[in-house]
């Protein structure tokens, strides 16, 4: 099985919860990778809180450690 990469991260500056869902309280954060192979894969990763700042900075360190990983990623 092929690693997984990430290619690029939208961030819509208009929406600063774009990336981010709250599920019955609880802030949730997705994004998409492409393997080797081109294949898709939906990433979800709970984000453990329900204040919604706190969870914008933990999307932004989890897209930080993804960048990290990937190489010279722009957002």
């Amino acid at each position: 099985m092929s690693a997984t990469h990430l290619q690029h991260i939208t961030r819509r500056t208009l929406n600063p919860n774009h990336h981010l869902w709250n599920n019955n309280g609880t802030w949730w954060c997705y994004v998409t990778l492409r393997n080797a192979d081109d294949l898709k894969i939906r990433h979800r990763f709970s984000l453990e809180t329900n204040i919604l700042e706190k969870a914008r900075q933990r999307r932004d360190g989890i897209f930080a450690d993804l960048r990290a990983k990937s190489g010279n990623i722009e957002v």
